[in-house]
């Protein structure tokens, strides 16, 4: 039953929220044509779309109007697409597949693909920038968490730590810190998407929120560790053992496989305990730490 909530919760947003991304994208009539294709390329060609997922059951969780949120969940996927086309560049990871399709560079060139992600990441602010539905006040503390938390430190930090650690011995402390900065201070930023969009918030449900956001953040990149152990390209719709390849610490290669899959169960459990007071509205955040436990792509 939770599966079929969640499908058709995921089903409702990702209708909205495809339809706000494709008004917001330049036109592949627009000049310069080829950069334009190669944005749309990179964010409307598939994906989970867990960020602004999370963006939208945050506001559901606050009883927020999905239509004040569409701008913040677009500018989310905006940053993360940009992320991936930039992660995949040769200079990075050097990965030929993403979501199941060529990345960026390889169905365009290596040039087109640094613009679109460059293109990508100002089109978030402008995004937030133009969201004449928000208070002025909301629309400036939006730009400045998503900046924090994609900037050098956050995201991009954490990738930079990522690069650097590329064959040395790490500690599981070490390996958290990066992970941390790398993939979960942008799903922490999703869910401060729908915080930030209700000013009169209870200071403790902002707090156990933001707690429930921190335990999926570093629970989703576990798993994704584990998924690139165990989990087939096909299915997950990049390079499979990458990690390997490029003598990356994960969580399997310091801890094990099995102790890595518990350390996912205990983070998804403390999550879904800091948001245990809320009533019905928060089960969108409920099925979706459930669902990203035991996700196999």
């Amino acid at each position: 039953m939770i599966a079929n909530n969640l499908e058709a919760y995921r089903t409702h947003c990702q209708a909205r929220l495809e339809s706000a991304l494709d008004d917001l994208l330049p036109r592949v009539n627009v000049q310069p044509v080829r950069l334009h294709e190669a944005m749309r390329y990179s964010v409307l060609g598939g994906g989970k779309r867990i960020r602004p997922l999370l963006t939208y059951a945050t506001g559901a969780a606050l009883d927020i109007p999905a239509a004040r949120l569409d701008r913040p969940a677009c500018a989310i996927e905006f940053i993360h697409a940009y992320s991936l086309i930039h992660d995949d560049l040769p200079a990075m990871d050097d990965d030929d597949l993403r979501r199941g399709r060529p990345t960026c560079h390889r169905a365009f060139d290596e040039a087109t693909a640094i613009l679109a992600g460059d293109a990508l990441q100002t089109l978030a602010f402008q995004a937030l920038a133009e969201a004449g539905d928000l208070d002025p006040r909301i629309r400036v503390a939006m730009i400045e968490q998503l900046a924090r938390a994609s900037g050098s430190r956050g995201m991009v930090g954490g990738q930079a730590l990522d690069l650097e650690a590329e064959g040395k011995q790490l500690n599981v402390t070490m390996l958290e810190h990066i992970h941390i900065h790398k993939t979960g201070a942008l799903i922490r930023a999703a869910v401060q998407m729908g915080i930030l969009a209700d000013p009169a918030i209870n200071p403790d449900h902002a707090e156990r929120l933001d707690r429930y956001a921190k335990c999926l953040g570093l629970a989703f990149q576990i798993q994704d560790d584990v998924l690139d152990v165990e989990g087939e390209t096909a299915a997950i719709g990049k390079t499979a053992g990458r990690d390997q390849v490029l003598d990356k610490a994960t969580y399997p290669s310091l801890v094990g496989l099995a102790a890595a899959k518990e350390m996912v169960s205990d983070l998804t459990a403390q999550a879904l305990t800091a948001i245990a007071i809320f009533p019905a509205g928060a089960e969108p955040l409920r099925w979706i730490a459930g669902a990203l436990e035991g996700r196999k792509s």
